[in-house]
Order: structure tokens, then sequence, then C-alpha cells
């Protein structure tokens, strides 16, 4: 069974793209259409809390963990399915802009606090 600890980004975005493509499915996924995708993968696992308070949402988690690992799954897999067609490294991305939110949030200043960094 592959975990996160064994499993690449890459071999992800592998499986995504042969699901996809075993169904001819590819000719659909225009950047437009998979970002409208995502939102709609992400307001369905955003639905699984609607009306949860934030301590409920933890239990939410434990009693609805397949429902939720699914929803999270499609959240991924459109999310990888996005950056194939538009042709993103998500790892070059993620990492440039983990840089850009430490120059804007920097830990003197935005550790324990909310606010946005506008305002810090």
């Amino acid at each position: 069974m592959q975990n996160d600890n064994t499993t690449t980004i890459s071999e992800l975005k592998k499986l995504a793209i042969k699901m996809a493509s075993d169904r001819d499915w590819q000719k659909f996924h225009s950047p437009k259409n998979l970002a409208m995708d995502l939102g709609i993968e992400a307001s369905e696992l955003m639905e699984k809390f609607v009306w949860s308070t934030t301590e409920q949402s933890y239990q939410d988690v434990e009693e609805n963990r397949q429902e939720i690992e699914d929803e999270a799954a499609d959240v991924l897999i459109v999310l990888l399915l996005f950056c194939h067609t538009s042709r993103i490294d998500v790892s070059k991305a993620m990492q440039s802009k983990l840089e850009e939110i430490k120059a804007k949030y920097p830990i003197e200043k935005a550790k324990g606090v909310r606010t946005k960094y506008t305002k810090l």
C-alpha cells in the first residue's frame, strides 16, 4: 500500500493522468474546466463541515473519515490534473510560494497571530 512517505508527487500525477486518459477524459481537461472542477470538489469537502464548530470538525473527520478522505483525494486529483494540463511544476510552484509567504509573514511578526501581512 502506498502512503505519503513512499509516494512522490510525480507518481501521484501519473496515476491521475492515467485514470483520466484511460477514460478519454483529457479532451475535457482545459485549465478553465479543471479550475472550475477544483472549486466544485473543494466545495464538496467543505460541505462535510458546514454548521460544525471548529471543535466538532475534528470529530467529523473521525466519524466520516472515508467520505472526507474521498473528497480530499478528489481535490488532489483535480489539482494534479490542472497542474499537468497547465504545465505547472507543483513542487517548484509550492516552494516558490512558501518563500513568498515567509517574506510576507516573518516569524518575528507573524508567529501566533492571524493578522494579514499588510497590517503586520
